[in-house]
């Protein structure tokens, strides 16, 4: 089968969110074709390049969503030769009717944001049928709109739009926080409206774009998944989405840093809740790839019969060495491995490690981590670091020191280093500090290397750890530094949870079982949607190439069909399946049998 993969911000390109997994994933399934509909997110991003794609890859359409202006940018022809255009619709007037037209969608988008904003979309939830109905009306009205004309960028970003917003914010009974929205506040919320719907914009909406496939795969939600929407709304092909993260959650997240008022902040999340809460109504089927992502789509709406959770797949090889050799590491040294920024909270780890060396004096704590990008991030670095030198003064010489200091700070790739699989050998015990985390991907790969595990208890802690390691609550040092002391001092207990660790990851979390998943999920979805027919002139012109899945079965039946019953004769006399018969012959021979009835 032909399965569309949305993503947005990764794969095809070296860099970005979800990159190895989507690589596994179609590298995995040799035996269907993909296509690729790719958003990238940064000029960098397209410089650094794309992976080296596999033969199952047949096409590749890319669109730019960081470009200003609406301006496209083709990022180059690739297997196939098709490349996204992103439409802008500059230039072109609406006539009357189309400005009416247009009206009347922006104002029912708008008018379900305003009346979701300042509180999450929930099933069930006062007006939350009518908000998704009003906002399903506007958005599937314009993407029609942007078909017939080109494009939406000059409508969304026109002063027909800025009023728009104006005036739902100051409409009666709205909050006192959109009611105060200035200016500047409506012009920032329609300018991000207009880069979320940009995709609205593209012209992968045909025959040969997404309607030339039997399955669209969105990697992600939000903007990725629009394509989706739109490919299921006008050609009925099903719609599988896949979250490891929760789009709606990072968008809470990144406002707060945003340089954005609060009613554009408060317009903007309503925004993004009604579009996850629509594509997870209009999705066939939700894989998240955690408990934790999988409770927040059912907060947003999700029907829990369209969740299935699939665990994301990692490599189990490149750390078999490790594992499978039993040592237990560096008997009194703890190890934490990540990049390094405030959400890791070193600071609780640096103090709990200030503990854990009061009651084992030869203790170490080793931390492998690349810095997070930005300022932000030197600073942090920064700070761990002087922290370190403070905690320790009689044993640290310098922030940079290293040997036989307690707590050093390394990368990846060193002399003691050289992998990330010897990273975690270096320890024996594994630390997880972090105060955010989604799926924690370093505790997976500690226990590939059968390593005792301390973590906090955030996200899909719980869930990937089992039993196999210990968790305490996070922000807590003391809790932290007496786990950690608890699994140094007892070498047997970290031996079992090392390799219990290891047995419950090589059954949950490897790239066969995530593959498995996902090549079973395929057949069931294609299996039983609707069959969608290739219409020529003449529907069994053997001329024309079949279209997978598109065929019923009974169309494949060998030998020639009786000819169609003449004009006039009885309906009853004719044995010719109704499929097969011209559309008007049909309508002749359904004329002809009332007539002789009469």
């Amino acid at each position: 089968m032909r399965i569309g993969l949305l993503t947005d911000g990764g794969y095809p390109y070296a860099t970005g969110e979800s990159r190895l997994w989507c690589d596994r994933l179609v590298r995995g399934l040799p035996q269907h074709e993909f296509d690729l509909f790719a958003l990238s997110r940064s000029a960098q991003q397209e410089q650094q390049g794309r992976v080296k794609l596999p033969d199952q890859v047949g096409r590749v359409r890319t669109a730019p969503l960081w470009t200003h202006g609406g301006s496209a940018r083709h990022a180059g022809r690739s297997r196939g030769g098709l490349t996204g255009r992103l439409a802008t619709g500059l230039g072109r007037s609406y006539g009357r009717r189309d400005r009416r037209r247009f009206e009347a969608h922006m104002t029912a988008l708008v008018g379900a944001v305003r009346a979701c904003t300042g509180v999450v979309p929930t099933a069930g939830g006062p007006d939350s049928e009518a908000a998704a109905g009003l906002f399903a009306d506007g958005i599937y009205g314009l993407a029609e709109l942007a078909g017939e004309r080109g494009g939406l960028h000059g409508a969304l970003r026109s002063e027909t739009s800025v009023r728009i917003v104006e005036s739902a914010c100051r409409a009666p009974g709205t909050g006192r926080t959109l009611h105060d929205a200035t200016v500047p506040d409506h012009l920032a919320f329609t300018a991000e409206l207009e880069r979320t719907l940009r995709p609205l914009s593209l012209d992968w909406y045909d025959e040969d774009g997404l309607g030339a496939v039997d399955l669209c795969h969105a990697v992600s939600g939000g903007a990725a998944a629009l394509p989706g929407l739109l490919a299921k709304r006008f050609f009925g092909v099903p719609l599988l989405v896949t979250e490891h993260g929760v789009p709606l959650r990072a968008h809470y997240l990144a406002a707060s840093e945003a340089p954005l008022g609060a009613p554009a902040r408060a317009l903007l999340a309503g925004l993004h809740g009604l579009l996850a809460s629509e594509v997870y109504r209009q999705a066939a089927l939700i894989t998240p790839g955690n408990t934790h992502v999988r409770r927040w789509q059912e907060r947003l709406g999700a029907d829990r019969s369209k969740l299935r959770t699939v665990y994301p797949g990692m490599e189990a090889e490149r750390f078999g060495t490790v594992g499978g050799a039993g040592d237990g590491g560096g008997p009194g040294t703890l190890v934490w491995i990540g990049r390094i920024e405030p959400a890791k909270d070193l600071i609780s780890l640096l103090h709990a490690f200030a503990e854990v060396r009061r009651a084992e004096p030869d203790a170490r704590l080793r931390i492998f981590g690349a810095q997070a990008r930005g300022s932000d991030g030197e600073t942090y670095l920064a700070h761990c670091q002087a922290l370190a030198a403070q905690l320790f003064p009689g044993e640290v010489a310098d922030a940079h020191a290293v040997g036989g200091n307690p707590v050093t700070f390394e990368e990846i790739g060193g002399p003691e280093a050289p992998g990330l699989a010897e990273a975690y050998a270096a320890g024996g015990v594994v630390v997880l500090s972090s105060v955010v985390e989604g799926f924690p991907i370093s505790l997976v790969e500690a226990m590939f290397c059968g390593r005792a595990t301390v973590s906090t208890d955030v996200g899909a802690v719980v869930e990937v750890v089992g039993r196999t390691g210990l968790v305490v609550p996070p922000r807590h040092p003391r809790a932290l530094a007496d786990a950690c002391v608890t699994l140094l001092r007892d070498p047997e207990r970290r031996a079992r949870l090392g390799a219990a660790a290891r047995a419950r990851a090589l059954e949950l979390f490897t790239v066969e079982q995530n593959i498995t998943a996902f090549h079973g999920i395929y057949l069931e979805l294609v299996g039983h949607a609707p069959a969608r027919w290739a219409m020529p002139p003449d529907p069994l012109d053997p001329a024309v190439p079949p279209r997978p899945f598109a065929t019923p079965p009974e169309a494949h039946v060998r030998g020639a069909l009786p000819p169609a019953p003449a004009v006039g004769a009885s309906a009853g006399a004719s044995r010719v399946p109704s499929w097969a018969i011209g559309a008007e012959s049909v309508r002749a021979g359904a004329h002809g049998a009332g007539d002789g009835d009469a």
